[in-house]
């Protein structure tokens, strides 16, 4: 049987509470990250973040700093 939902991983979690905190959706944040950094960025991209399977660093910093996010380069997942 295959596992249709990776776990997210601390700074997934992290994300997601944090944009519930905030009152913003996912939509939103993409949009910020893309204006940010000029970078191709989708949800399929963010849910890859959240699981620990990419890990652009660019976007990464971006994601933090656009949520303020306490930054933790080599994240535990």
């Amino acid at each position: 049987m295959i596992d249709k939902m990776a776990q997210f991983t601390v700074f997934g979690k992290d994300i997601k509470k944090r944009l519930i905190d905030l009152e913003h959706t996912q939509v939103w944040l993409i949009e910020q990250v893309r204006q940010t950094t000029g970078l191709y960025f989708d949800d399929s991209y963010l849910y890859k973040i959240q699981t620990g399977q990419l890990a652009t660093p660019k976007i990464v910093s971006a994601i933090r700093d656009i949520l303020e996010l306490p930054g933790d380069e080599k994240e535990a997942g």
